[in-house]
């Protein structure tokens, strides 16, 4: 039964989440995160207006992708960056080993540290990031998971650092055009994957801006964007009590 997306379908769980997940779809739909999030999370519009202006002013960038998955929009950020000659140390964090292992075993010469562990872990040994960012990872979290994220983040940003949590944003239009987008290659680009059913999942579990910015801590910026996006957002001192 169609749940309403008035609101957030919290009890919906996303297939490639099971542990007992088919690993060769789960194989199949990290190696398609790169193409579906290129078409809508914008990657190139975020390294120009965030990424690159601070790694032009660092000779050594230090970025964290937290719930980094398949780990493509590390890749892409690390090309981007070699290709302007900028230098990055980039970090791809998941807590699931499955990702991890993938995504080390399709590096292509991208030199991302893949990393399993908690952000938590890395608030414990005192790590710190000019950059930590997420896409689509908040949608994944209940109130408490949330909580703590958010609270983990600013603590492994450094001073002047950035903190960037990316997601999708819930409507019927977003349903709509995803399920209408991915279902003429719902039986050969994306076939034996779980993007199409999860990516409509997500789109039910994830929030609306004026609910975020409902419970966002203070400090925090709540924005959206075109298509159907939502930002979470740090900066630094900026942003500190």
């Amino acid at each position: 039964m169609r749940r309403s997306l008035a609101t957030r379908d919290v009890g919906a769980r996303e297939l490639m989440d099971d542990p007992h997940a088919d690993a060769r779809k789960l194989a199949r739909t990290y190696g398609q995160f790169g193409f579906v999030n290129a078409l809508v999370s914008r990657p190139g519009t975020f390294y120009r207006r965030d990424i690159r202006p601070r790694a032009l002013r660092s000779r050594s960038l230090r970025i964290l992708d937290v719930g980094a998955g398949g780990g493509d929009l590390c890749r892409l950020l690390a090309r981007r960056l070699r290709h302007e000659g900028l230098d990055a140390e980039i970090t791809a964090l998941d807590v699931d080993e499955r990702a991890i292992r993938w995504a080390s075993a399709h590096d292509r010469g991208a030199g991302i540290r893949y990393r399993r562990a908690l952000t938590t872990e890395l608030v414990a040994a005192g790590e710190t990031y000019d950059v930590v960012l997420s896409n689509h990872v908040l949608h994944h979290l209940d109130d408490a998971e949330l909580r703590t994220v958010l609270s983990d983040s600013v603590q492994l940003a450094a001073p002047d650092g950035l903190v960037s949590h990316h997601d999708i944003a819930r409507s019927r239009t977003a349903h709509a055009l995803f399920a209408a987008a991915t279902w003429p290659v719902s039986g050969t680009l994306l076939a034996d994957s779980f993007i199409r059913e999860d990516g409509l999942i997500s789109i039910r579990r994830s929030y609306t801006v004026s609910e975020l910015a409902a419970i966002a801590p203070s400090g925090w910026i709540v924005s959206g964007g075109v298509p159907a996006r939502l930002e979470l957002r740090w900066e630094g001192d900026r942003a500190r009590p």
